[in-house]
């Protein structure tokens, strides 16, 4: 069966990392993307190691596969022809520019548009969108963004310091949004035969990540405060000590809470009766929760949590993370590569390309496009 989006022409003008993954899930489903970078160096995640992996950096290495790369410097007129060449030929076009720059050489969706491509579905992934001069000028890192989106004020623990997660989640989800963005824009256009803009910012993706802690502050004006581990609507939702070390437990409704406490032999508390009173008296439960689960070592009550059906496991290493997906057959990667995270008819999209080196495909590609220009 041929993928989804085989067919589809990806050309891929972003960098680091909301729109390289954004291409890269494309290109997972079966798109042709052609990964657009300058000479002097290519994307910036090629210089960002340690760690490596036989000279690649293997975060560049992470959000690369199934794509083809060409070097072209867009400073220069010959080489800005060839983008150009590439826009009016691609079905989708992907930049991550600081806005305005690309519409300045005449890659913009709008022009390119009008120029023939009346199909083109573009997107530009933002920092701050684009709708004030102050927001085009402000830098756009995962990080700042965390920092300046609410994000880090909401994760840590009550006495210590605001932190960052432990990944780039904001761009993940800002690169999920502009893939999400762009299929839709593909759908309609099969309809209709005519484009979109499609355009994505880490402001807005942070606060999408912010969900209901988000909510919380416009709906109901409750500013999110920093809880560890502990959810702000849930009890019993975070992490506990057992004799040896801790485990994660997530109780859903009353349901799963009586089991948990069948389980841990909990009696009956007029204080824990509903989630709303657990929420009330968390620091309570949590002391007498932890109480009984020090008498057992973690697996203990890990089998027994699980056979009762109380959604609970261990603190994983990401070592340990990827041995688990191993014995539950999941088959995630593929050598030193992760393979695509989604399934079609029960099969993971094959790695068809694996991340290119700087202009690997580059005499191939420029011989096309000058091909295709002439004819």
């Amino acid at each position: 069966m041929p993928a989804p989006l085989e067919g589809v022409l990806v050309a891929d003008f972003s960098r680091v990392l909301a729109g390289p993954l954004a291409a890269m899930l494309l290109g997972d489903l079966g798109a042709d993307v052609i990964k657009v970078e300058r000479p002097d160096g290519g994307d910036d995640t090629r210089a960002w190691g340690p760690p490596w992996h036989e000279g690649e950096s293997t975060y560049y290495l992470g959000l690369n596969r199934n794509k083809r790369s060409l070097a072209l410097n867009l400073a220069d007129e010959e080489d800005r022809a060839l983008a150009r060449e590439l826009g009016l030929r691609a079905d989708v076009l992907i930049e991550s520019f600081r806005p305005g720059l690309i519409a300045s050489w005449g890659l913009d969706g709008d022009t390119l548009r009008a120029a023939g491509n009346p199909g083109l579905v573009s997107c530009s992934v933002t920092a701050f969108g684009t709708t004030s001069e102050e927001a085009t000028r402000l830098p756009g890192y995962d990080f700042l963004l965390q920092a300046m989106g609410g994000l880090m004020s909401v994760t840590g623990e009550p006495d210590g310091r605001p932190l960052k997660a432990g990944t780039a989640v904001v761009d993940l989800v800002c690169g999920l949004l502009a893939a999400n963005g762009i299929q839709a824009a593909l759908i309609e256009r099969a309809a209709t035969g005519r484009g979109r803009h499609v355009e994505v910012s880490l402001m807005d993706s942070v606060l999408t990540c912010l969900l209901n802690q988000g909510s919380a502050w416009v709906a109901a004006g409750v500013r999110g405060q920093r809880r560890g581990n502990r959810h702000p609507s849930i009890v019993p939702y975070e992490t506990y000590r057992t004799a040896d070390r801790e485990i994660a437990i997530a109780v859903g409704n009353d349901r799963m809470y009586a089991r948990l406490c069948e389980v841990v032999g909990l009696p009956d508390d007029p204080r824990f009766e509903t989630n709303e009173l657990r929420v009330a008296h968390a620091d309570e439960l949590a002391a007498v929760l932890e109480e009984r689960l020090r008498t057992q070592p973690a697996e203990v009550w890990l089998e027994r949590l699980r056979a009762a059906k109380v959604p609970a496991g261990p603190i994983n290493g990401i070592d340990e993370a990827f041995a688990l997906a191993d014995e539950l057959g999941m088959e995630v990667t593929e050598g030193p590569l992760i393979a695509p995270p989604l399934r079609i008819d029960g099969e993971r999209p094959p790695i068809r390309h694996r991340p290119p080196r700087l202009d690997e495909h580059g005499d191939d590609l420029r011989a096309w496009l000058r091909s295709a220009a002439r004819g």
